[in-house]
């Protein structure tokens, strides 16, 4: 949203709360001077002893004149908003009116700009939540596809364990399906929270599997879904103490240690290694997460870019083997999901490769 003008005052409120050349004025202001332009001619044709005829057709020219002057100022900022209206009703909702008038027209120039920033606010927001669900549910779907087409092809056999693989999948497929049948929490910037308490190490063990059963199932097949189909990257699972417990929403987390273990894949050089780390909050049941890898790290200045959506980083080759680069929205989702919990999440100091740090109260809290 802008912190112009129409931020900062409400439809229809008045500059300072006045308005101290409203069009009502401008209007009086005519007819006083018109009225003043014909009687001063009229003065100075009876001291000159000119004729009449004269001063007539001076006094209407010199009226027009003040006349075509005011309504011009009037009817150029409409065709302005005209012009602005008409393209936002197409969809185009970066156009703005000039809010330089202290007037009526200018307090309606105000309310559309309001106007059009609300619309734009919503838009893309509708983008977003469009490009976030695409993300979320290509995983899932690709995952899920290459296990059956392994099983068809008889690459491999439709044991339990292969079986469980694309359960699992279908689980969390459906799961992400219902969340976009809430879409009027979703819209108010609100999403349910299903908090509960959880034992950290069996929780994360499942995530860290689950990730290498899908890029193992993966690999050798093309995806366009920008997840990772390395299995040359050893993930390694570190929980002080074993018995750690944590209050949060469990799928809500997924989408956090899932999508930063993605990325962090992504950027490990051949054979790397990335580590998941979870220790006690300073409050009860609060949890400190954190994701390492041995890439090449993320410059400082760009510590506050790599949360922003379709931010792909600056660094040469970013990339390691069996990765396409991705989206850009992985780590969006994760703040997205953490800032739900009341949480933070950020890139912090490493000796070596990134080192991406999340922190949850371990309290419910509600996103305004």
């Amino acid at each position: 949203m802008s912190d112009g003008p129409a931020a900062r005052r409400g439809p229809g409120e008045p500059w300072g709360g006045v308005r101290p050349f409203s069009i009502k004025t401008k209007l009086g202001a005519l007819v006083v001077i018109a009225v003043l332009i014909t009687t001063g001619l009229s003065m100075i044709a009876v001291r000159t002893q000119t004729e009449l005829r004269f001063i007539t057709v001076f006094s209407m020219i010199a009226t027009l004149l003040i006349t075509q002057f005011v309504a011009h100022s009037l009817t150029a900022p409409l065709d302005e908003m005209n012009t602005v209206a008409r393209s936002i009703s197409q969809g185009d909702y970066t156009r703005r009116v000039s809010e330089s008038r202290r007037d009526e027209l200018g307090d309606l120039a105000g309310t559309i700009n309001l106007m059009a920033d609300e619309l734009e606010a919503q838009d893309q927001q509708r983008k977003e939540l469009v490009a976030n669900v695409s993300h979320e549910l290509r995983t899932p779907i690709a995952g899920l596809r290459a296990v059956l087409e392994n099983v068809v092809d008889g690459i491999a056999e439709a044991d339990p364990e292969t079986m469980r693989t694309a359960l699992k999948q279908t689980e969390r497929l459906g799961r992400l399906v219902e969340t976009l049948l809430d879409l009027s929490r979703l819209d108010n910037g609100v999403v349910p929270l299903r908090m509960r308490r959880f034992e950290v190490w069996p929780y994360l063990s499942g995530v860290l599997k689950e990730a290498n059963m899908v890029a193992s199932a993966r690999a050798g097949m093309t995806s366009g879904s920008g997840s990772h189909t390395r299995t040359d990257v050893h993930l390694h699972l570190d929980v002080s103490p074993p018995e750690l417990t944590a209050h949060a929403d469990p799928e809500r987390i997924h989408q956090v240690v899932a999508n930063l273990i993605d990325n962090a894949i992504k950027h490990s050089p051949p054979h790397g290694r990335v580590t998941v780390k979870a220790r006690r909050g300073p409050l009860p049941e609060s949890l400190e997460l954190e994701v390492l890898d041995e890439g090449p790290g993320i410059p400082r200045s760009d510590w506050h870019r790599v949360f922003e959506r379709f931010n792909r980083g600056a660094v040469s080759r970013p990339h390691g083997p069996g990765s396409d680069g991705g989206t850009g929205l992985g780590l969006a989702i994760a703040r997205w999901a953490v800032d739900l919990h009341g949480g933070r999440i950020g890139v912090a100091e490493s000796d070596r490769g990134c080192r991406i740090l999340v922190t949850l109260p371990g309290q419910p809290s509600v996103q305004s």
